[in-house]
């Protein structure tokens, strides 16, 4: 509950910023991580944004409708598929990195740097303690 509270409290800030470009939260985690990895497979998407897989089939459908992502087809294997960016994703995230930033600085100035790099640290801890 402690972990999910602080979830709310982090999204309160950021939820409008993300919703005034049209986005949900789900799309948005997806435009940042093909942003920071690259073109990716489904699979790979899901467990990157913890979105299960019949939930990312509908956000990805969506967001290809939008043109925010496009699909294609691995030239090998007809089964499997690569998602990737469009530029209008590309110019989004642009666009809502400065002031995700902005946003981000002010959690750091309310509550202090320090409680922010330790909450960092142990949630990377906790997260390696679950991979081991």
């Amino acid at each position: 509950m402690l972990l999910l509270r602080a979830r709310e409290k982090m999204m309160e800030r950021f939820r409008p910023l993300i919703t005034s470009h049209g986005l949900t939260e789900q799309q948005w985690r997806v435009i940042r991580a093909l942003d920071e990895n690259g073109p990716l497979e489904p699979r790979q998407i899901s467990d990157l944004c913890t979105i299960s897989s019949p939930s990312l089939a509908g956000v990805l459908a969506r967001m290809e409708a939008m043109g925010l992502v496009t699909k294609e087809r691995f030239e090998g294997d007809q089964r499997r598929v690569r998602v990737s960016l469009t530029k209008t994703s590309v110019n989004l995230v642009r666009v809502l990195a400065k002031a995700l930033e902005t946003e981000y600085a002010k959690v750091e100035r309310e509550v202090g740097k320090e409680v922010v790099e330790r909450v960092y640290r142990a949630v990377d801890a906790l997260l390696d303690g679950f991979d081991r």
